[in-house]
């Protein structure tokens, strides 16, 4: 099955409800005139992604889609078997054992979710989840450093598991 971050953002909408309110705070005269925030609730998993900052509703819309993403990826987990090979999406992003994405590169919540899956896979074991993955158990490390809830997450699993924290 497909992770829902990473299944195309058209399909993913289908699945969710949008609802355009305004948002309180500073921003001057025209901050609470129109509803420019968006929050996008994925109706299976009653996930949110939410955004506001910005007076445009479509740069919102568009800041939502990819919190959503990023707290999918985060929260739901997809099981893999131990002989499952990775993705292509992951393939392509790994050179040798070296693996680089942005935070803000459109595909990073399907890879991070890829990642935690693994991660979850392997019950949190990072070197073992690396070799699976075929990259090193450094760049897997920095990878989810790159987005701090990831290694959070990471660290609030290895806890109780009885497993030392990653720095």
């Amino acid at each position: 099955m497909t992770h829902p971050a990473a299944i195309a953002i058209e399909q993913l909408l289908t699945d969710c409800d949008i609802k355009k309110t305004r948002r309180g705070g500073p921003g001057g005269q025209h901050r609470n005139k129109v509803e420019s925030a968006i929050v996008i609730t994925h109706r299976p998993s009653k996930i949110i992604g939410q955004a506001g900052e910005r007076r445009s509703q479509h740069e919102n819309r568009a800041v939502a889609i990819e919190r959503l993403r990023l707290n999918l990826s985060l929260a739901i987990r997809e099981p893999v078997t131990t002989d499952q090979p990775t993705s292509a999406l992951w393939q392509s992003r790994r050179k040798g054992q070296q693996f680089s994405v942005s935070l803000e590169h459109h595909d990073f919540p399907a890879l991070l979710a890829e990642a935690l899956d693994f991660l979850a896979a392997t019950d949190f074991e990072v070197t073992l989840a690396a070799e699976r993955l075929k990259v090193s158990a450094s760049q897997l490390v920095k990878f989810l450093k790159s987005f701090p809830p990831a290694l959070q997450l990471l660290n609030g699993e290895r806890e109780s598991r009885g497993l030392s924290r990653l720095q």
